[in-house]
């Protein structure tokens, strides 16, 4: 099932999705026809992510407000992708607010956390992520 619009997808399966493929500035989502930038997954669905909504920037960096929606969902571990130059900061600030709601956290160059992120996917972890698909 299609949320409203391109850029947001749910599936009434509650199992993480899949990152299909990744490249520069690019990231599709298995079962999602979207092409993100950057993008969230959690079980059952994904969406962009829109640094505006929390006014995000490579630095401070990932704040736990652009978190909350895929902590909301009962991930169990979250993956971080800052790029693929790393240029995307995660502050100390970022891991402890995930720290105290008793979520793993692995933070890495987007391409590893996507390899990281799929195969917890193929263990049937409760995992999110948010990528960065850029600098």
């Amino acid at each position: 099932m299609r949320g409203a619009g391109a850029d947001l997808w749910f599936s009434s399966a509650m199992s993480s999705p899949e990152i299909a493929s990744l490249s520069w500035g690019q990231m599709k989502v298995k079962g999602c026809s979207a092409t993100y930038k950057d993008c969230k997954v959690w079980p059952g669905g994904s969406r962009t992510w829109d640094w505006r909504e929390t006014g995000t920037n490579h630095s401070p960096g990932v704040q736990p407000a652009d978190l909350e929606e895929v902590v909301s969902k009962g991930v169990k571990t979250l993956v971080i992708g800052r790029g693929m130059s790393e240029a995307l900061q995660v502050p100390a600030s970022t891991v402890d607010y995930l720290k105290k709601n008793g979520i793993d956290v692995l933070v890495l160059q987007t391409e590893k956390a996507v390899k990281e992120y799929n195969a917890l996917v193929a263990q049937g972890a409760k995992v999110g992520g948010v990528f960065h698909s850029t600098c």
